[in-house]
């Protein structure tokens, strides 16, 4: 799956997800494709979508999206601790909720921190049965009525 059309999908999937109140495409003058994620209790992500192409892709060309059978469905995991979402919270939630999607395209949804606990950037990553790649790296967090701010990596803890 192509970043723009991941794009619309993450807005579309959004309806499944419990604790999701929206999703709206985001983007900045270097992040042409991101969403920005508003949970119930007023939380938010800001997610830049990066991309690895299925091994001889070519994006000139028309996309082919290859679908199998959709990824079992999870679990959710606790969103809230404390109130608050954290970035690993965040992680886990809006990884069941792609794996969740029925999107007969996804293999599998992964977590970084999950995967990788020393890692630097939190995110999801989505591998496709195209062998396409999705990288959902969170820019910016926000707590209830707050802005994103200006520095992209600088997530708060808790928010």
């Amino acid at each position: 799956m192509r970043p723009a059309r991941f794009q619309n999908f993450a807005v579309e999937a959004r309806a499944k997800a419990p604790d999701v109140k929206s999703v709206e495409p985001w983007q900045e003058p270097d992040r042409p494709f991101g969403v920005h994620i508003l949970f119930m209790s007023g939380a938010q992500i800001w997610a830049a979508i990066t991309a690895t192409a299925a091994p001889g892709e070519d994006y000139k060309q028309p996309e082919n999206p290859v679908s199998y059978e959709a990824p079992a469905e999870v679990a959710y995991s606790d969103l809230y601790e404390g109130g608050k979402v954290t970035p690993q919270l965040a992680e886990k939630y809006l990884a069941a909720a792609f794996t969740n999607s029925g999107s007969p395209e996804i293999e599998t949804v992964y977590a970084y921190s999950v995967k990788d606990p020393a890692t630097a950037h939190p995110g999801l990553g989505l591998r496709f049965h195209s062998e396409a790649r999705i990288q959902l790296l969170f820019q910016h967090t926000a707590r209830s009525g707050q802005d994103k701010g200006n520095s992209p990596f600088d997530l708060q803890s808790a928010f």
